[in-house]
């Protein structure tokens, strides 16, 4: 019966949003401890001290969500945006 009392179907929307920001803040800490130029965590790596490495900094800065987003319009809803915000000629 206390079980019940804490999984409530109202709940549910919010476990999902924070599982959500868990994992997107999992994914980049993963993500720089395994890629990031500036991160050394063997003791080998860290001992060779500041490395002039800026091809592999640009691989790390450009990844390819930043390539695909590059040119596209910085707008959720374009279409919508455009209807509602341009001017309607009377003509």
């Amino acid at each position: 019966m206390v079980s019940s009392r804490w999984v409530r179907p109202e709940v549910f929307p919010l476990f999902a949003a924070v599982g959500t920001a868990v994992g997107i803040c999992g994914m980049q800490l993963i993500r720089n401890i395994c890629i990031n130029p500036e991160v050394r965590v063997t003791k080998e790596n860290r001992a060779a001290g500041v490395l002039d490495n800026y091809e592999e900094g640009e691989r790390y800065a450009e990844h390819g969500l930043r390539k695909f987003v590059r040119n596209k319009s910085p707008q959720i809803m374009p279409s919508l945006n455009s209807f509602f915000s341009d001017p309607i000629s009377d003509d």
